[in-house]
């Protein structure tokens, strides 16, 4: 399994998309009941494949991911050969930008001298989606890169 297995949640989520894959591979309903119960293992490699097939679409479709943490926020653009990372770094302890507070702080100091803005550009490795998918993996979510766009923006003037 190149990614990770959907969970219990996401399966049920993409229940159709399942039923249409199983459906590719010529498995009736009637045979995948009878894959699960007489050939768990068959079963459990066809919901690895089915997940690595959809994590796939998904990390080649995503465009942006951001990161939060107590201090810091990491937001990269995904393009075709290379990644750009905004990062904003607030330097004063009291501040938590992943509280509601904090994140309004943020938004009200842009351009205090606590708040740091870095830019950088780094290439894919031989498996980009793998790169997008560790970012993933290190707590990054996918958005429609709405607070990249404002900050490049901001940045650019």
């Amino acid at each position: 399994m190149k990614y990770q297995r959907l969970t219990k949640e996401q399966l049920e989520e993409l229940h159709l998309e399942f039923i249409n894959f199983l459906a590719t591979q010529s498995i009736t309903a009637d045979e995948w009941e009878d894959i699960k119960i007489n050939k768990p293992q068959v079963a459990e490699d066809e919901i690895d494949i089915f997940s690595d097939l959809v994590w796939e679409k998904v990390l080649t479709n995503a465009q942006y991911l951001e990161r939060f943490s107590k201090d810091q926020i990491h937001l990269f653009e995904l393009q075709e050969d290379q990644m750009r990372l905004i990062a904003v770094k607030v330097n004063n302890d009291t501040i938590d930008i992943t509280t509601q507070e904090g994140y309004h702080w943020l938004r009200d100091n842009l351009l205090n001298d606590e708040v740091v803005f870095y830019n950088a550009v780094k290439e894919y490795s031989d498996d980009k989606n793998l790169d997008k998918f560790t970012l993933i993996l290190q707590g990054a979510n996918i958005t429609r890169g709405e607070l990249f766009l404002y900050l490049d923006k901001l940045i650019e003037k």
